[in-house]
């Protein structure tokens, strides 16, 4: 029995011609394709196209509208929570008052 023997160069070199030659022949006698399955397939693309797009407008107006609801409760209840009547603003005189009995209290704990 006789191992294997290694191809040479050209013969590897004419084995890739018949594969190339053979791809080539597979595909000049491939049949043209039908225009009226070109114009179906790109119809159904067309109409998948089509519905994705609908499909993701409606998704954003979805999330538009949730999106204005929150902002609708969060100010509703921001509303509740406010005050009925505003605090009165502290004048200048009684904010220096308020800083300097902090700043005596701190000094009177470092002591």
């Amino acid at each position: 029995m006789a191992g294997y023997k290694t191809p040479n160069f050209s013969e590897r070199a004419a084995a890739s011609r018949a594969a190339k030659q053979t791809a080539l022949e597979k595909l000049r006698n491939k049949p043209a394709a039908d225009p009226a399955t070109i114009a179906a397939r790109e119809a159904t693309q067309a109409a998948r196209k089509a519905a994705a797009a609908e499909r993701r407008a409606e998704r954003l107006k979805a999330a538009e509208a949730e999106r204005a609801a929150k902002l609708a409760e969060a100010e509703a209840a921001r509303a509740a929570q406010a005050p009925a009547a505003p605090k009165p603003q502290k004048t200048a005189e009684e904010l220096k008052a308020a800083r300097d009995a902090r700043y005596a209290a701190r000094k009177a704990r470092k002591r």
